[in-house]
């Protein structure tokens, strides 16, 4: 990191999402009320699956694990930012900048290959019905849910391992209100072209590769429920629709930000305003809101303990 004049960036200035105080003031608000609101909400449906018997399914247990995925990646950004709102300088170290940088794409990256297996969890549940059981059975459902745990460190400790070998000697600005891989480096003091290609590639196309397939594979359940019956066909497109909705609030924010080259356009921070702190929170309630397993669970939940 040192250069020839010894100069060395031990830390950054966030620009933050925006200039207008009056803005500032309704974001701090709408966060502040995510956090209250939401954020609980997804620890009920964590607490909710773990302690009804009859949630048991594989589904049941990768939305757990959603859920919980989703709750620890809103911690990455909102509460500094929401401390950053009474700051007038937002400055974070250069080890925090990658320390956030690291978690963001290693919870982000996660949830990300969950989705893929909760996409074969119902591919297997409604095109091999009879094998179901079989395949999914417990050993398999933790195997399956280590693998994205796997895949997002590799994914995240890939970035970072590029990023600790670029020179930072100036400017420190950060036209962000977060550390995240584009604005970043951005930021090196040498030509960072190459660098960008590899991140491109290893974010933006995994990313792009990931929908295209969640998309097929979603594609391929929706004709093999057109023969079913009208119950098992109103169930089955009901779950897909759910999953396909997440799959674009998951995947479009960061199909625009990474699969692209790194340059800076108006759209940027509010893409990554919604994809690190609004839609995190929003997916697992989603979900609940079109089970009707979950939501019968929720309810008994709540009349055991203040009935």
């Amino acid at each position: 990191m040192e250069t020839e004049n010894n100069t060395v960036v031990t830390e950054f200035i966030l620009v933050g999402l925006t200039q207008s105080q009056s803005i500032q003031l309704l974001v701090f608000v709408l966060v502040l009320i995510f956090y209250l609101i939401i954020l609980p909400g997804n620890f009920l449906i964590i607490l909710t699956i773990r302690s009804d018997p009859g949630l048991t399914a594989p589904l049941y247990f990768f939305l757990g694990n959603l859920a919980f995925l989703d709750a620890s990646y809103s911690f990455i950004v909102a509460p500094r930012m929401l401390a950053d709102f009474f700051s007038e300088k937002k400055v974070i170290s250069y080890r925090g900048c990658i320390t956030q940088l690291f978690f963001l794409h290693f919870l982000g990256a996660g949830e990300g290959f969950l989705l893929v297996v909760m996409a074969f969890d119902r591919y297997i549940a409604i095109c091999r019905p009879l094998y179901y059981s079989t395949i999914m059975n417990p050993r398999a459902c933790h195997v399956l849910l280590l693998a994205p745990w796997i895949g997002g460190f590799v994914h995240s400790i890939i970035q970072v391992a590029i990023i600790l070998r670029l020179p930072f000697c100036g400017p420190n600005l950060l036209d962000n209100f977060l550390c995240d891989v584009p604005q970043v480096i951005k930021l090196a003091c040498t030509d960072t072209f190459v660098v960008e290609l590899l991140m491109v590639f290893n974010s933006g196309l995994l990313t792009l590769l990931c929908l295209l397939g969640l998309l097929v594979s979603y594609a391929v359940i929706l004709c093999r429920v057109r023969g079913s019956s009208s119950e098992g066909k109103s169930k089955a497109m009901s779950t897909c629709t759910t999953h396909i909705i997440i799959i674009f609030l998951m995947f479009g924010p960061g199909i625009f930000i990474y699969s692209r080259p790194f340059r800076a356009l108006p759209a940027d921070k509010v893409v990554s305003f919604c994809h690190t702190v609004i839609f995190p929170l929003l997916n697992p309630v989603i979900y609940t809101l079109r089970n009707q397993e979950i939501k019968a669970s929720v309810r008994k939940l709540f009349y055991q303990h203040l009935a």
